[in-house]
C-alpha cells in the first residue's frame, strides 16, 4: 500500500528535510523576522509625524514603574560592591583606593546593568503585555486595515521613551549606588570619607560616565524592541501573551549581557585608562 505525502504543508516540509533542517529553517525565519522588525522600528523613529502624546504617556509610565525599584535595588548593589572591594583593598594594603574602585564599578557596570534589569523586567514586560493584548484583540490588524502603521504609531514612541528613561534612570542608579557604597564603607568598614571621594579622581574619568550612559541607551532600546516584537507576534490567546512576556524578559537579559561585554571590550580598546 502506497503512502501519500502528508496533507499539512508544515508537516510535509519537516518530513522532507528532517527535524534538524526544519528547526534550522524555523530559527532562521524567526531571526530574519526580528531583524526586519528592528529595521522597521529604526525607520519609524525618523518618520513624521512623531507620536509625541504616545511618547509622553509611555515615558511617564516607564518612569513610574521603574524609579522606585531601581533606587531600592541600587542601594544593596553599591553596598555589596563597597564591602567586597573594601575587604579586598584592605588585604593588599590599598584601602585608600576603595572609593575609586567602588565608584568605577558602579558607574561602568553596576549602574547600567541595574537599569537594564529594571527597564526590561518592569517596563519591558508591560510593553509586551500591552501590545500582545492588542494583537490577540486584533487591534493591530484593524490599524493596518485603516492604513496606520502599528510600528510607527506604537513601537517607535515606546522605543524612544525607553531609551530616554534608561539614560535618566542610570544617573539615578549611579547616585544612589555611590551614596550607598559610601555610607557602608564609612560606617561599617571604618573608611575615611575624604579618601573615599578623593581617590575616585585618581582613577576615574569622564568617559567612564559616558560609557555607562551609552550602555543604558542601548539597553533601553533593546528592551523596548524585544518586548514590542514579542508582543506584536504573540499567538494563542491570553496564554500566548503570558508566554511572550516571559520570553521577552529572558531574551532581553541574554542580549543585554552580550551587548554589555561587547561595549566594555570596545571601551577598553578605544579609551586609554587613567593612570595606566
Amino acid at each position: 500500500m502506497s503512502v501519500g505525502p502528508p496533507a499539512n504543508p508544515e508537516v510535509a516540509r519537516k518530513h522532507r528535510g528532517g527535524p534538524v533542517v526544519g528547526y534550522a529553517t524555523e530559527g532562521l525565519r524567526i531571526y530574519g523576522n526580528f531583524f526586519a522588525f528592528c529595521l522597521d522600528a529604526l525607520r519609524g523613529l525618523f518618520r513624521r509625524p512623531f507620536q509625541v502624546r504616545e511618547f509622553i504617556q509611555q515615558a511617564w509610565f516607564i518612569s513610574s514603574v521603574s524609579i522606585l525599584p531601581a533606587a531600592l535595588v541600587s542601594i544593596p548593589f553599591g553596598a555589596v560592591i563597597a564591602l567586597q572591594l573594601g575587604s579586598l583593598t584592605r588585604q593588599i594594603g590599598a584601602q585608600s583606593f576603595t572609593g575609586a574602585a567602588s565608584v568605577i564599578a558602579i558607574v561602568r557596570e553596576a549602574g547600567p546593568i541595574v537599569t537594564a534589569l529594571i527597564v526590561a523586567g518592569a517596563a519591558g514586560s508591560a510593553i509586551c503585555a500591552d501590545l500582545g493584548a492588542r494583537k490577540i484583540r486584533e487591534e493591530l490588524d484593524a490599524m493596518e486595515v485603516l492604513g496606520i502603521d502599528p510600528i510607527h504609531r506604537l513601537v517607535a514612541p515606546r522605543v524612544v521613551a525607553s531609551m530616554l528613561i534608561a539614560v535618566l534612570l542610570n544617573g539615578l542608579v549611579n547616585v544612589v549606588g555611590v551614596a550607598g557604597g559610601y555610607t557602608f564603607n564609612v560606617m561599617m568598614q571604618g573608611g575615611t570619607p575624604g579618601a573615599y571621594l578623593a581617590s575616585f579622581q585618581a582613577l576615574g574619568q569622564l568617559p567612564d560616565l559616558i560609557a555607562g550612559e551609552v550602555k543604558a541607551l542601548l539597553f533601553g532600546a533593546i528592551a523596548a524592541i524585544v518586548a514590542s516584537y514579542k508582543g506584536m507576534t504573540a499567538k494563542g490567546g491570553p496564554k500566548g501573551v503570558g508566554d511572550a512576556v516571559n520570553q521577552s524578559v529572558v531574551i532581553t537579559f541574554m542580549l543585554l549581557f552580550a551587548v554589555n561585554f561587547v561595549v566594555t571590550a570596545i571601551y577598553f580598546q578605544v579609551v586609554p585608562q587613567k593612570g595606566s
